[in-house]
């Protein structure tokens, strides 16, 4: 039987978990990445991947790691997925240090925990405030080693431009282009694993990498792959806002004791470190003083959203304090201890805002972080109903046979709202169990179907279509700057689908899109040339992050509810009777077709209400005015399942 081959396209912790396991199972791997793959976004993770290896003896176990995780995810995640990422949780990370990942220990020698964002436990290990730089190192050696002995090829600064499809559907491979020389090339494969990380560059706002444009879902999408609850747009709390992006505080800060507070008076014009006790308002800790500063990402994103927007945040603006100060000051932490906990959030504090963070709080705002949303992926039971069959080969199986998803890009494993340090955590078990579905998938193809047998004619045709569609942009001479495009599709994603949603705003994005959408296919050329050209690429990127964007907007348009990242006002309670479904966003002629027949799977935690003793309905009366709703003109919220 001839040798398979697999193509993977994304070089982040998703991609090179998905290629090390392919290539030690035999199978060729041909793993494409827009970047060098060790400047992946995986990269700029900081704060520490959980597991629930309990060395604290707090009574930790994977069962908890699973119910704070749907719990935090509002139960719009399938469960069974969910419990193997947790069950596999304490071998991923016993792996990782077996692999040298320089992990933070305790005096004892022993891995040290810390707490995250909502949990009671310490479950989250890390190797400072750079543990996706240290995951992302130790993988991409275990890869260059199957680089040498050529079971892996690499294609760094290339991009995924779309699927080649035979004539029944299965995807039989990629085309790409050389972002150096632009030639555009086809790759036959037996299968295609997409593992290319987020989309938060739509939102322009973002602590994301201003190449995380989300293009290779965009493109599946447009060619028949199914989108999963695209309304669900993580933004986290803390982050420093910057000119070109947001620069991540990692949720470690709070993990480790930072504390949230705005001056009770705003006006208040003392330094912030010579206000005492008394004159601060620490709003987590007095909305929920069980979690308080740890609370879930989309509660403490929206709590200092609503406390800005009342114009209580410091001075009036929107920023909130993010205090260290009284680690060292009064628990009597060192400098130096501080500084091996938390060195490279605090570094680059430092560097962009030239302030010494442990002497001066932090000041921060949200921003967008993550998509809960993504790839519609598959799963199959195993016999006992709880666990999965890890040799089906429906495991992270896109809608279209053949097609592979793992890590940000796919929808499974977060629900409506993704707890701090399960993404590391996912994009490493969904790039295993990706393996495994697809060696289950190539061992039922026939021999004679293998990529070296795929016709010349589907191959080329896949090709010229791209070909085309290149030559089209590059000749295109209209009035419009794809840049300036760019950034009135960021202010309208952020202004009317982020934190704060109303359906009339909502309707009024979806017009504008539309609007964009057209004038995106009249942009004036502004590169001709035929070596490293940047403005046809990025004109084709904004093609692509329309789509996407048509697909958030109208499906928070039609989630009638309220259920973690996404908070509608007109519907500000979570309705589980008719929306605890999946959105499964199809694209035709040009725009999304929403479905929602697929149920969400519990097969083990029936929903309840979720465990914090604030919801964001709560939120707003208590920080707003017990009013806010009437005198918005939205009418009396009704209790339903939050």
């Amino acid at each position: 039987m001839p040798q398979r081959k697999v193509v993977v396209v994304g070089g982040g912790l998703a991609g090179l978990m998905t290629t090390m396991k392919l290539a030690e199972a035999g199978v060729k791997v041909q793993l494409f990445s827009i970047v060098p793959v060790k400047r992946s976004h995986s990269v700029c993770a900081q704060g520490g991947i959980n597991g629930s290896v309990n060395l604290r003896g707090e009574g930790d176990s994977p069962y908890l790691h699973f119910e704070d995780t749907i719990t935090g995810g509002d139960f719009l995640n399938h469960q069974p997925p969910v419990m193997r990422m947790a069950e596999r949780a304490p071998a991923i990370i016993y792996l990782l240090d077996r692999m040298g990942v320089p992990f933070n220990r305790t005096a004892e020698g022993m891995l040290s925990f810390r707490r995250f964002g909502g949990t009671l436990m310490h479950r989250t290990a890390y190797a400072g405030a750079t543990t996706g730089q240290q995951l992302l190192y130790a993988l991409d050696e275990q890869v260059r080693r199957h680089e040498a002995s050529k079971d892996v090829e690499k294609f760094e600064g290339w991009t995924f431009l779309g699927l080649i499809k035979d004539a029944e559907g299965r995807c039989r491979g990629i085309v790409a282009q050389n972002l150096r020389t632009m030639e555009i090339e086809t790759f036959p494969a037996d299968a295609v694993v997409v593992c290319s990380g987020g989309n938060g560059l739509i939102f322009g706002r973002s602590t994301n990498s201003i190449i995380n444009s989300g293009d290779p879902v965009s493109a599946c999408y447009q060619q028949g792959a199914v989108y999963g609850n695209p309304e669900m747009v993580q933004i986290h709390p803390t982050a420093i806002p910057g000119e070109d992006k947001c620069r991540l505080i990692s949720e470690s800060v709070r993990g480790e004791g930072g504390r949230l507070w705005a001056p009770r008076d705003v006006s208040d014009p003392r330094a912030p470190k010579d206000i005492p006790e008394k004159d601060r308002w620490y709003f987590c800790e007095e909305l929920d003083p069980t979690y308080g500063n740890l609370l879930s990402r989309d509660l403490v994103s929206f709590i200092i959203y609503c406390v800005c927007r009342m114009g209580k945040g410091v001075g009036g603006k929107q920023q909130v304090y993010l205090d260290i100060g009284h680690l060292h000051r009064e628990k009597g932490m060192s400098r130096e201890l501080i500084n091996d906990k938390l060195g490279g959030v605090l570094e680059i504090y430092e560097k962009f805002m030239r302030e010494d963070p442990i002497d001066n709080p932090m000041r921060i705002y949200p921003a967008v972080h993550y998509t809960m949303g993504g790839l519609w992926v598959d799963y199959e039971k195993g016999t006992d109903g709880a666990t999965l069959d890890t040799d089906s080969p429906r495991n992270q199986q896109c809608s279209i046979p053949g097609l592979y998803a793992a890590g940000e890009c796919e929808y499974q494993y977060h629900g409506a709202n993704r707890l701090g340090a399960n993404a590391l955590l996912s994009c490493l078990t969904g790039g295993e169990l990706a393996a495994l579905g697809v060696q289950a998938y190539l061992r039922n193809l026939p021999a004679e179907g293998a990529w070296q047998d795929l016709p010349a004619t589907v191959s080329n045709d896949a090709k010229g279509q791209m070909v085309q569609d290149y030559e089209s942009l590059k000749r295109s001479n209209g009035a419009e700057n794809p840049y300036q495009l760019l950034s009135e599709l960021q202010q309208t994603m952020w202004d009317y689908c982020g934190i704060w949603r109303l359906q009339k705003e909502l309707i009024g994005a979806r017009d504008k899109l539309d609007e964009l959408s057209e004038r995106s296919r009249k942009c004036q050329l502004l590169d001709g040339g035929g070596w490293a050209n940047q403005a046809v690429p990025f004109t084709r990127s904004l093609i692509h992050m329309i789509e996407m964007s048509k697909a958030i907007v109208e499906g928070a348009i039609v989630r009638d509810e309220s259920r973690g990242a996404h908070f509608k006002l007109d519907t500000p309670e979570r309705d589980d009777k008719k929306w605890l479904v999946t959105t499964k966003a199809t694209w035709t002629s040009g725009r999304p077709e929403i479905d929602f027949s697929e149920r969400v799977e519990c097969n083990v935690l029936q929903p309840r209400a979720r465990k914090y003793k604030i919801n964001q309905n709560k939120v707003v009366r208590l920080v707003m005015g017990e009013d806010f709703f009437e005198k918005a003109g939205l009418g009396e919220a009704t209790t339903v399942g939050s």
